[in-house]
């Protein structure tokens, strides 16, 4: 039933609760840009020019953008099956599989890092470990990092396969296609937003990552070293000057990152 004129003024003026909401609203983001406007100018500009030309940081750099984007790339072609999978079947024991994909997002980073080493020191873990080692390495930071990356990319392709129609695949399969071609050629091209989005999901938060990194791949400079892990070494000598730079740094390309999500049309 249509709300009346008489009935919106017996309810009483929406007017206080958007100002409530506003007024929450702009706290949130005053608090924000006030912390990183106090991280911004806590340095100058020639101790973060300084900072940022130390051999280590360039190397904790360089790292970081190969790992980031190894990373993002392998979440991404788990993404888009598991995605497709939850999103499109149905099927007994879904909810407890949901779970188990969610686990990576709601652990304690520590924790990750900390089942990583345990598994590798199983004889299945050595079996693998003789082929291709990965604790204390850069592929230990790899998998640490994929590990809570490729659980955010799977979340933002089964929303993106969720608002998808299944009709032109169906449209697709009725013509003579199979189930696999209809995806390649028709699902897919209409996902490749989503699919920037998950792979972007999963860039910015490998960026972030540390603690899995520190119990499972160490922090050894020069050889282990990004960019999370430079801050706590800077900060563990008291070179705050540096840690600073690095955090400034990593601020500066998390904002790089959500602009091109939301230039690709889709939010993390």
């Amino acid at each position: 039933m249509p709300t009346t004129t008489t009935d919106r003024h017996r309810a009483g003026p929406n007017w206080p609760f958007w100002v409530a909401i506003a007024a929450v609203t702009a706290a949130y983001l005053a608090f924000l840009l006030y912390m990183l406007l106090a991280t911004a100018t806590y340095t100058s500009r020639d101790h973060l020019i300084r900072s940022l030309g130390s051999r280590e940081i360039r190397y904790a750099m360089g790292l970081s953008l190969i790992t980031c984007t190894t990373t993002s790339l392998l979440a991404l072609l788990i993404a888009v099956p598991v995605g497709y999978l939850m999103s499109r079947s149905h099927f007994f024991g879904k909810n407890f599989i949901d779970t188990l994909i969610d686990i990576p997002i709601v652990l304690p980073p520590l924790v990750i890092g900390l089942c990583l080493l345990i598994m590798f020191q199983t004889p299945f873990g050595q079996a693998i470990q003789q082929h291709v080692r990965f604790t204390y390495t850069v592929t230990g930071v790899v998998l640490a990092q994929l590990v809570v990356g490729a659980a955010f990319a799977v979340r933002q392709m089964r929303s993106t396969f969720d608002h998808l129609s299944a009709r032109p695949e169906d449209v697709a399969m009725t013509l003579g296609c199979s189930r696999g071609r209809a995806v390649w050629l028709v699902t897919l091209p209409a996902a490749k937003r989503g699919m920037f989005s998950a792979a972007s999901v999963a860039w910015a938060r490998s960026l972030g990552e540390f603690g899995p990194i520190l119990v499972f791949a160490g922090a050894t400079r020069m050889k282990t070293e990004v960019l999370p892990t430079t801050v706590w070494l800077e900060l563990s000598v008291g070179n705050l000057e540096a840690s600073v730079a690095v955090s400034l740094t990593m601020i500066v390309l998390a904002v790089i990152v959500l602009l091109a999500m939301r230039v690709a049309g889709e939010r993390p």
